[in-house]
């Protein structure tokens, strides 16, 4: 028995040996090292093709504004190639803020006081070199909501004002309270809830160009609360349309799926940390009125969320903070025209928590979903450093409602 085992340690180890040398001079030699490469490639791209890549699902039950998108926004109904070795979710996620370029932006910043004694910091880029629209008055312009604790700086922000800028339009990012760099003169900061701040800030833009058609587009958190905004006001707003990218539909899925212990690993800890070190510069107005010790050692953003959020923002439970904060709840009342593009395995926003038949009773919605892109990724070709397949949807939807949204309940 033992030399058994000992001649099958020697076959092991010789079999081993020739298939190693096989493949090392195969590559220039036999061939049988390029075969296995060839065979595996062609593997992979037969997976890649037949799994990968897919158009994406768009749910629209009014004929009117899927012909609008079919015409106008193209890029919707065409076949999303992610990055053919960055295509899980995941990794989307986590690599898109590193290998994406940032475009140069000059902003013109502006602070604006709120009715209770606050300031919100917005960021102008007004493209004043505009050919297509050198009338100032009239110039079409967008409005930026990034996610949770971004600001102008962001990259998919920047991005988005370079697509606005070769249009000719003018944009302006809404900075919440506290994180762009400006001081709290109030201890209160923000949620995915409350949409006085958003009000108020729509309501200036339009005031000052009140000629100019307006359109906002919100990204992660920044697109709960233009969707929670849109629910609350139903027609009732200057703005003509909306875009939303990577919303969290449902609060309570989404905190579940960033609690189970990879996303947690991944994402949870470092967005809580983040969270913390945005509050703890105002840590001398803040702790008037919270125990910010008991803040700080928050792991989760469940947590944070229970002991900071929701209580700022005068909430019984975290489950009533989350309830509020959830879009879902209020799909059926927005009454203009809205584009929102999801992945089904972003991690922030799980596919399964998606309102798709909610979304079906508004004629107002159009769900664009992939089945990859991840939270805010969307990468696609061998090295996406410039557009992603998210920027692209929202150059042509802006586009489009800017320049043909007359025609969209004509058609």
């Amino acid at each position: 028995r033992l030399c058994r085992a000992m001649d099958w340690q020697v076959l092991t180890r010789e079999l081993s040996l020739y298939l190693e040398s096989q493949v090392r001079v195969g590559l220039f030699g036999s061939g049988v090292g390029l075969s296995l490469v060839l065979g595996f490639g062609v593997a992979y791209a037969c997976y890649y093709l037949s799994s990968i890549a897919k158009k994406p699902q768009l749910v629209a039950t009014n004929d009117s504004f899927c012909h609008f998108l079919e015409e106008y926004c193209p890029v919707v109904t065409e076949t999303y190639y992610p990055t053919i070795w960055c295509w899980e979710g995941r990794m989307q996620t986590l690599l898109r803020p590193f290998i994406t370029s940032r475009p140069q932006v000059q902003y013109r910043n502006e602070l604006i006081k709120t009715a209770d004694g606050g300031q919100i910091s917005l960021d102008w880029f007004d493209n004043n070199d505009s050919l297509y629209y050198p009338d100032a008055s009239t110039r079409p312009t967008v409005l930026l909501l990034p996610g949770l604790t971004g600001t102008s700086k962001e990259s998919y922000i920047l991005h988005m004002i370079h697509q606005s800028e070769m249009l000719g339009y003018r944009c302006v990012v809404f900075n919440n309270r506290g994180i762009a760099g400006e001081e709290l003169l109030t201890p209160r900061t923000y949620c995915a809830s409350n949409t006085e701040d958003l009000e108020a800030v729509i309501h200036h833009i339009h005031s000052l160009h009140p000629s100019a058609p307006f359109i906002a587009a919100g990204v992660s958190m920044g697109g709960m609360l233009l969707l929670n905004y849109l629910g609350k006001t139903g027609r009732d707003t200057p703005l003509m349309a909306a875009a939303i990218f990577s919303a969290g539909w449902n609060v309570f899925e989404s905190v579940e799926s960033l609690e189970k212990p990879l996303n947690w690993l991944l994402f949870n800890y470092y967005l809580t940390t983040c969270l913390q070190s945005s509050i703890s510069r105002h840590r001398q107005m803040l702790e008037k009125l919270f125990d910010m010790d008991l803040v700080m050692k928050a792991r989760t953003v469940r947590e944070f969320d229970k002991q900071f959020t929701s209580v700022m923002f005068g909430y019984r439970t975290i489950d009533d903070y989350y309830e509020d904060a959830s879009p879902c709840r209020k799909l059926k009342s927005v009454g203009i025209p809205v584009l929102c593009l999801n992945s089904m395995d972003d991690v922030f926003s799980p596919g399964h928590a998606i309102p798709v038949e909610t979304a079906k009773q508004n004629a107002n919605i159009a769900l664009v979903l992939t089945s990859c892109g991840g939270h805010i990724g969307f990468l696609e070709g061998i090295w996406p450093r410039k557009c992603t397949y998210m920027d692209r949807v929202f150059k042509q939807f802006v586009q489009a409602m800017f320049e043909h949204g007359n025609k969209i309940f004509s058609m």
